[in-house]
């Protein structure tokens, strides 16, 4: 059975910085793509960027990221990252994390298996 945590959210202040994490258990880590999504009330799933197993990151699904957010991961420990850098109240949402053999995608409904996800809330 799959298992998926994140980790790592909290309350920030604009401008703040938090490094999300993200453990996977009961598959193959080494040979899965791991992808970051958010969700904010009342708004969809969003795509933010994937990793490769070799560690090479995909294109950033989510614009609003870019030259913000970093996804790395260590196949050592089972787990990706998703450092946060100048956070504004946009990015206020749950993150969560999810893997996938075979490929990256942006759409979330590719994804079967699910954490419960971690908070990050950003305020002025």
């Amino acid at each position: 059975q799959v298992q998926v945590m994140e980790s790592g959210g909290g309350s920030v202040q604009v401008g703040g910085s938090l490094r999300l994490s993200c453990t996977a258990s009961g598959l193959t880590f080494p040979k899965v793509y791991m992808a970051w999504f958010r969700q904010a009330p009342g708004k969809r799933r969003e795509g933010i960027q994937c990793i490769l197993p070799s560690g090479t990151p995909s294109t950033v699904y989510a614009e609003s990221v870019k030259g913000r957010f970093t996804i790395t991961r260590d196949n050592a420990k089972n787990i990706v990252y998703l450092q946060m850098n100048s956070l504004n109240p946009e990015d206020s949402a749950i993150y969560y994390c999810a893997p996938r053999y075979g490929g990256c995608s942006e759409d979330s409904f590719m994804y079967t298996s699910w954490g419960q996800g971690t908070q990050v809330t950003v305020s002025s």
